[in-house]
C-alpha cells in the first residue's frame, strides 16, 4: 500500500463531503457565483499558508505557467461545469457522470505519459469504476421526491456539463503531473491554480457576463458554508491530489479519487433519512473489492 494511494483516497473523502455541502449554497448563488466566492476564499487561505512557509522561493517561472494552465482548465472550467451540472441533476447523477474522469485520466496517461498498469491494478480499476457507476445509477429509491433528486433545467445540458467537468479534471491533472513529479510545494501549486481560476471568474463578472452574477444575494450563512466547502474540498482535497501526483500515475490517482460518489452514499443517507437502494450496496461492494486490489497490488 503506497502513500500516494492513501492520499488519493483522502482527496475522495474531501470531495464527497464537499459535493454534499455544495448543493444548497450553489443553488442559492448560482454555479458561477458560488465557484467564484469559493475560489477567492480558498486562495486567501492557501496564500496565507504560503506566506508563512515562504515556499514561493522554490517555484520557478515554468511551474507558474504550467500550474496556471492546469488551474484554468481543471478548476475554472471544470469546477464551474461540475456545479452547473449538480444544480441541474443533483449530486447523485452528476457524480456518476463526473466519475468518468478516472477513465479519461487513465487513457490520457497511457497515451501521453506512457503509464502502464499491472493486470491486478487494471482489474481493480475496472471494478472500482464499475462499482462507483453502479452504486449511483441504482442508488435512488423509486418515488424519491427530495429536492436533491429533482431536475432543474435541461437534463441533456446537465449531462454534457458533467462530462465536460470530468474531461477538464483529467486534463488539469495531466498538465500538473510533470511539475508535481519534481516535488514542488503542493500548497504553493494549489494556490497558483486557484488564484488563476479566481481571476478568470472575476474577469467574467467585470465583463458583464450575465451568468456570472449571483442568483440571490449572499448571506452570512451561505458564505460560511461556501468557505467551509472550499477549505475541505479544494484547500485539503486538491492539495492531497497534487501530493499523490508526485509519485502516483495520473490514471491510478484518478481511479482512487473517483470513489468519492461511494462515500457520498452514507452522507446522503444521513441527509435523506433513508438507506441507499440495494443497487447502491452492490456497487459499494464492487468498489471496495476493486480498491483493495489496487492498494495491495
Amino acid at each position: 500500500m503506497a502513500l500516494h494511494d492513501l492520499l488519493a483516497l483522502g482527496a475522495a473523502a474531501c470531495w464527497a463531503v464537499g459535493s454534499v455541502m455544495s448543493v444548497m449554497p450553489s443553488r442559492h448563488l448560482g454555479a458561477f457565483a458560488f465557484t467564484r466566492w469559493r475560489m477567492a476564499m480558498v486562495a486567501l487561505m492557501l496564500w496565507a499558508v504560503v506566506a508563512v512557509q515562504g515556499s514561493w522561493h522554490s517555484f520557478d517561472g515554468h511551474a507558474w505557467g504550467i500550474m496556471a494552465v492546469s488551474g484554468l482548465i481543471g478548476i475554472f472550467i471544470g469546477d464551474t461545469a461540475l456545479f452547473s451540472a449538480i444544480n441541474r441533476l443533483g449530486p447523485r447523477r452528476a457524480g456518476v457522470l463526473f466519475a468518468t474522469h478516472a477513465a479519461f485520466s487513465a487513457v490520457l496517461g497511457f497515451v501521453l505519459l506512457d503509464e502502464r498498469m499491472s493486470l491486478q491494478a487494471l482489474v481493480g480499476g475496472l471494478l472500482t469504476l464499475a462499482g462507483v457507476m453502479l452504486a449511483i445509477l441504482l442508488g435512488r429509491h423509486k418515488g424519491e421526491t427530495h429536492a436533491w433528486e429533482a431536475d432543474r433545467g435541461h437534463v441533456g445540458l446537465g449531462v454534457a456539463l458533467a462530462l465536460l467537468a470530468a474531461l477538464c479534471q483529467a486534463v488539469g491533472s495531466l498538465i500538473a503531473k510533470p511539475v508535481m513529479a519534481q516535488q514542488v510545494d503542493p500548497i504553493m501549486a494549489s494556490a497558483v491554480r486557484v488564484t488563476v481560476a479566481t481571476v478568470a471568474h472575476a474577469v467574467l463578472l467585470l465583463a458583464g457576463f450575465q451568468a456570472a452574477r449571483a442568483s440571490q444575494p449572499p448571506t452570512l450563512r451561505v458564505l460560511a458554508q461556501t468557505g467551509l466547502n472550499g477549505f475541505i474540498a479544494m484547500g485539503i482535497g486538491m492539495t492531497l491530489v497534487l501530493l499523490a501526483l508526485e509519485k502516483g500515475d495520473v490514471g491510478m490517482v484518478a481511479i482512487l479519487s473517483s470513489v468519492s460518489p461511494i462515500l457520498v452514499l452514507p452522507l446522503l443517507w444521513l441527509q435523506l433519512k433513508r438507506a441507499p437502494a440495494p443497487g447502491a450496496w452492490l456497487g459499494a461492494v464492487l468498489t471496495v473489492v476493486g480498491t483493495a486490489l489496487i492498494l495491495w497490488r
